[in-house]
């Protein structure tokens, strides 16, 4: 974090948890140490006064079946079955980090979290125009988000500890080279110096 970082107005930013769910989280190395990280971070905004939003992604077997062929990842996760499905228990999100009443909750159905879901909406009812993100994977709903987010004109946060990578190179790259363009990189320990007390 450099000098010229934005305070952060948590009335005005939600914190936006995404693909943390029990069949994704499983896949990192480091995981509940991501967890622990992502949990104090909840903590820290529900504090603080920030929204809190969680993003997953699961498919109704009506949904899995209209996925086309050419759409290489989620024809790829259509393949999964009933692993992907709305009610399995791969993709309830983890009970390390769970909601909580009056948090935002959007089930999506594509990589990205705004184009099949109605969480543009839900933030603008909020006043939101500021996303602190955190996600599993760095290179897929963060990197998404990312991009969305910029063009919409949110201003844009990415807790860097408290998103991961399958591939940690991958990882490294988006936050050091990619990620800064549209948005200030910060890691947990960093938000709360960014939050009014």
């Amino acid at each position: 974090m450099d000098e010229n970082t934005p305070t952060i107005d948590p009335q005005r930013t939600a914190l936006l948890v995404m693909d943390y769910q029990t069949g994704i989280v499983g896949r990192i190395a480091d995981a509940d140490e991501l967890l622990a990280r992502m949990r104090a971070a909840i903590e820290l905004a529900r504090e603080r006064g920030m929204t809190v939003g969680y993003v997953r992604v699961a498919l109704t077997d009506e949904e899995r079946d209209a996925v086309p062929d050419r759409n290489k990842t989620f024809a790829a996760l259509a393949g999964l079955g009933s692993a992907m499905r709305v009610d399995a228990p791969e993709t309830a999100v983890h009970d390390a980090v769970a909601p909580a009443p009056g948090d935002i909750v959007v089930r999506k159905q594509r990589v990205g979290p705004f184009s099949t879901t109605d969480l543009a909406e839900q933030l603008a009812a909020r006043g939101i125009d500021t996303l602190v993100l955190g996600g599993i994977s760095t290179s897929g709903v963060v990197l998404s988000t990312v991009r969305q987010a910029a063009d919409a004109d949110y201003r844009l946060y990415v807790l860097s500890d408290a998103t991961a990578d399958a591939d940690p190179e991958v990882h490294q790259v988006l936050v050091t080279k990619v990620f800064p363009r549209q948005a200030w990189v910060i890691t947990t320990d960093e938000l709360a110096e960014l939050l009014p007390a």
